[in-house]
C-alpha cells in the first residue's frame, strides 16, 4: 500500500509500505480522507519531540472498517467510521477526573502511531478502550468527518473559554481553526463574532465562507483599536487566539472587556515560548486567560453531531481535495496560506 511517511524534518516520503493487520482489540480500517492540519505542515518543517521516525503521518481521519481483531467487538467490516487523534490513557488522575485533554500519559495517533496519510491504518487496541471510535452518521461524508477531529479542539477551546449566548467574540487568525471558531461560537449563541487576521489574502478567503460580522486586517492598522472602536470601547467578552503569535497573544489581552476571557487555542514555538503579559490588564480589568490542549473522544462524538446537524457546516470549509500521491503537495499548500483546509482522498 502507499503512505506518506516522516523520517526528519523535509524528509517526508510517498512510498510503499506492507499492509497492517487487526492484532487483538484493533480495528483496521480503509481510510477514505485523512485531511492535512497545520501541525502536520510544522512536522514537515521541523519534526516534532513526540514524534518517532519513520512514522506515517496524519490524524485527522474517517474512513470504514475492513478488519476486526479478536475482542474488539460491536463493529463489523464496512462500518463507516472517525478516529480520534489523542489517546489518553484513562486511568490516570487527570482522565479520572475528566481531564483527558491534559493526561500525562497522552498518545497520538501520527505520532506515536502510524496515522492515516495512507490506504490502510490500523487503529490500535487502546483508542477503542477510551471509545475512541466513532460512527459517522447516515448521510455525513468521510471528507466531513475528518474535519471532526479539529471540530473536537475547538469544542474544547469555547467550552474552558466559556462561549456562549449574547457574547461578543473575537477570533485571531483565519485558518481553518479560526473558521471553525466562527461557526461554533455562532452555534454557542454568540452575538457577534469579529475576524482578526494578518494575510489580506486569508481574511478574505475566510471572510468569504464564514462571512463574520466583521472582518479586521490586521496588517493594515491597529486591530486592537478597531475591536474596541467596533464594541464600543468595551472590548470582546471572549478573544480566541488560534494563531501562533506572541503579539497576537499579548494583543488579545487588551481586546478583552471587564472580566472577559482570553483563549490561548495556538502553542508558540518551541524555541520562543513566552509573551509579554500585562498583568494590570489581568488585575485591574479581571481578565482571564485559559489554555486550550486537544480535544476528548466526547469532544470528537459532540463534533460530529454538529457537523451532521449542520449546527457547524464544514463542507464548503474543505477547499481543496488531494489524492494521497500529492499529499506533500497538500502540506506545503497549508504552509503557504493557500486553502483553508486541504483533505487527502484515498
Amino acid at each position: 500500500m502507499r503512505v506518506v511517511r516522516f523520517y526528519a524534518p523535509e524528509d517526508v516520503r510517498v512510498e510503499d509500505a506492507p499492509e497492517p493487520t487487526a492484532g487483538p482489540g484493533d480495528l483496521l480500517i480503509r481510510v477514505r480522507n485523512c485531511s492535512i492540519c497545520g501541525t502536520d505542515a510544522k512536522i514537515w518543517g521541523s519534526g516534532h519531540p513526540n514524534l518517532s521516525p519513520p512514522r506515517v503521518l496524519g490524524h485527522e481521519v474517517a474512513g470504514e472498517v475492513v478488519e476486526v481483531g479478536g475482542g474488539a467487538g460491536g463493529w463489523a467490516a464496512g462500518d463507516r467510521v472517525q478516529v480520534i487523534a489523542a489517546i489518553p490513557d484513562g486511568t490516570c488522575h487527570e482522565c479520572r477526573r475528566g481531564w483527558q485533554t491534559v493526561c500525562p500519559n497522552l498518545e497520538r495517533i501520527g505520532y506515536q502511531h502510524d496515522g492515516g496519510f495512507a490506504e490502510l491504518m490500523r487503529v490500535p487496541a487502546k483508542v477503542l478502550a477510551v471509545d475512541g471510535v466513532n460512527r459517522i452518521p447516515a448521510g455525513l461524508s468521510f471528507a466531513e468527518a475528518s474535519v471532526a477531529e479539529p471540530l473536537s479542539c475547538v469544542i474544547n477551546g469555547q467550552e474552558h473559554a466559556r462561549v456562549g449566548e449574547g457574547q461578543t467574540v473575537v477570533v485571531v487568525g483565519a485558518g481553518p481553526i479560526g473558521c471553525l471558531h466562527v461557526r461554533l461560537a455562532r452555534a454557542r449563541g454568540a452575538a457577534r463574532v469579529l475576524l482578526v487576521e494578518l494575510s489580506r489574502r486569508r481574511l478574505e478567503m475566510a471572510a468569504g465562507l464564514v462571512a463574520p460580522d466583521e472582518a479586521i486586517g490586521a496588517g493594515a492598522g491597529d486591530s486592537v483599536e478597531a475591536v474596541r472602536k467596533l464594541t464600543d470601547g468595551r472590548g470582546a467578552d471572549v478573544v480566541v487566539v488560534a494563531a501562533s503569535s506572541a503579539k497576537a497573544q499579548e494583543d488579545a489581552l487588551r481586546m478583552a472587556a471587564r472580566r472577559g476571557t482570553v483563549s490561548f487555542f495556538g502553542g508558540l514555538p518551541k524555541d520562543r515560548p513566552t509573551m509579554t503579559c500585562d498583568a494590570n490588564i489581568v488585575h485591574y480589568r479581571e481578565v482571564g486567560i485559559v489554555g486550550a490542549n486537544g480535544s476528548s473522544p466526547g469532544h470528537n462524538r459532540q463534533a460530529l453531531e454538529l457537523i451532521a446537524s449542520g449546527a457547524v457546516p464544514v463542507a464548503d470549509l474543505i477547499t481543496h481535495r488531494l489524492p494521497l500521491e500529492r499529499a506533500i503537495e497538500g502540506i506545503h499548500m497549508v504552509t503557504r496560506g493557500e486553502a483553508i483546509k486541504v483533505t487527502i482522498q484515498t
